[in-house]
């Protein structure tokens, strides 16, 4: 089939038509799971309710087709459409919105239901996502959370340095750190819970890629709990006068520190993902 596909890939860039036996192509180019090398392949695809679908069809063989196994491993795909070449992300949705989307692809389509029926494997149904910065998803509420921490955290470093400095009325100044700390701890708590409970496990049923990076961030989760149980003690058992106030904001800096270093990974890796799906 190389040989074949890459002729129609020549004639597809030619602008000699994007049709082949009746088949609306595109282009998809993705990274190879094993080589790292981009592969590109023309595929047949359908729109349904304004998404871009494929199907790993393989023309019902018994074994994916290659660029399913990539995608698996890295969802940054390109598509070709023969006006334009844009990013995207591909998503595989879960078993009820597969079985759904597939019953429109079948509608649309028949020989789709000729390769289901002569494959021995179910044929995955691949949701291509138009990466465009001008659409506000989950992923830009994300680093909105993330900017509210952290001018949160700023105001409770603020806080702590005035303790240092021995600057307004101190007494007050410790009840509001208190208070203040107990209100970040708790907000943060409930922003991971829902990261753990509900965006991650969503996120890693649609992008298999994404597995070892949300493993990564839920081990962040367990790091800055500890982090954050161990400044709220501080905080909460600071008396004035006993108690070391350069150690309590050493100690809140380290938690500073790990939490900024969180959200920027969280934001580098997460968020276009985020921003293409939703919890639906």
């Amino acid at each position: 089939m190389t040989g074949f596909n890459d002729q129609v890939i020549e004639e597809f860039r030619q602008g000699k038509g994007g049709m082949s036996e009746g088949w609306q192509l595109i282009l998809l180019t993705t990274t190879g799971a094993k080589t790292g090398k981009r592969r590109t392949n023309p595929l047949g695809y359908i729109e349904i309710d304004g998404k871009t679908v494929v199907v790993a069809s393989n023309m019902g063989a018994p074994a994916h087709p290659g660029w399913y196994h990539n995608i698996r491993r890295d969802h940054r795909v390109t598509i070709e459409t023969g006006t334009e070449t844009y990013e995207a992300i591909a998503s595989i949705p879960p078993a009820a919105e597969r079985d759904a989307l597939f019953a429109k692809v079948v509608a649309a389509e028949p020989g789709f239901a000729e390769y289901q029926a002569k494959a021995t494997r179910e044929l995955p149904v691949v949701i291509l996502h138009r990466i465009d910065d001008r659409v506000r998803g989950l992923g830009d509420f994300l680093v909105e959370v993330h900017d509210w921490l952290r001018e949160e955290l700023k105001t409770l470093r603020a806080g702590l340095e005035d303790i240092v400095a021995g600057r307004a009325d101190t007494l007050f100044m410790e009840k509001s750190l208190k208070a203040h700390c107990v209100s970040f701890c708790e907000a943060l708590t409930k922003h991971h819970t829902g990261e753990d409970m509900g965006a991650f496990p969503m996120l890693a049923q649609r992008f298999p890629a994404l597995a070892p990076v949300l493993t990564k961030l839920g081990e962040d989760h367990v790091v800055v709990a500890d982090l954050q149980k161990r400044i709220r003690e501080l905080v909460e058992g600071y008396v004035h006068g006993e108690s070391d106030p350069v150690r309590l904001r050493d100690e809140f800096d380290a938690l500073a520190g790990t939490l900024e270093a969180h959200f920027a990974h969280e934001e580098r890796t997460v968020v276009a993902a985020l921003n293409v799906t939703s919890p639906g």
